[in-house]
């Protein structure tokens, strides 16, 4: 009867170690990965029934007040620099894509009221909107062509990408700021209506009812130009 401890003790040490072998496989991949990883391909590489889970749990506590931290971007996971030393890299970061007014106003659009096509766009901005605009943001990773309104004309509908959220800092498309904080940041002014109301974005990779796959990208494409005018840049 004495040899049953000893085995529960021998059970619990190995699954330790198990759990130890674990933390330093992640760790090693999240490191050495030049994209953030998620919780699927961070499990293929780790020993059957170890929770993954619990892994990035431990490891976000043990970065936690280190030089980077583990976080979560895009529904993913990788290590960035700690918020408070991102000043020590400035020199060496590759410098911000500089955006104009323009082009933030119509990324802020995108991401709160995808799928929308150009003719959408400029009928929220009031204004009309350069093709280099979308272009920019095309070229950028932060937008994606998503597929065709079912409507006449079949104009392009616009979202969002992971990397939009990967740069933001931001784990979900639901993590952008709601309407009081958009005031108080000052990015809406008093030039909109006093009704505005800030829809809940979803960037979900499912078209949408009134949405067709985009087919044949080299067929013309209504992207709701409409008819000629003077673009906003």
């Amino acid at each position: 009867m004495s040899a049953a401890p000893e085995r529960i003790g021998d059970d619990e040490g190995s699954e330790a170690q198990l759990f130890a072998q674990s933390l330093r496989i992640v760790e090693a991949l999240l490191f050495a990965s030049a994209a953030p990883l998620s919780e699927e391909e961070l499990g293929h590489s780790v020993p059957s029934g170890v929770a993954v889970r619990q892994l990035l749990a431990r490891l976000t506590d043990i970065y936690a007040t280190r030089g980077v931290n583990l976080r979560q971007v895009a529904g993913k996971w990788a290590f960035r620099t700690a918020p408070d030393l991102g000043y020590l890299l400035a020199a060496e970061a590759e410098p911000p894509r500089k955006l104009s007014r323009a082009a933030l106003e119509v990324l802020a659009i995108i991401a709160y009221h995808q799928p929308v096509t150009r003719a959408e766009i400029e009928e929220i901005r009031g204004v009309a909107t350069a093709k280099g605009t979308l272009d920019i943001l095309l070229e950028a990773g932060w937008v994606r062509l998503r597929g065709r309104r079912r409507t006449p004309g079949r104009p392009v509908t616009y979202g969002t990408t992971p990397g939009f959220l990967d740069h933001f800092g931001l784990d979900r498309i639901d993590d952008l700021p709601g309407l009081d904080e958009l005031k108080g940041s000052g990015f809406i002014e008093g030039r909109l209506s006093k009704d505005l109301t800030v829809p809940i974005p979803d960037d979900g990779l499912d078209l949408q009812e009134d949405e067709d796959p985009l087919g044949d990208l080299f067929t013309p494409l209504d992207d709701g130009d409409g008819p000629p005018h003077t673009p906003d840049e």
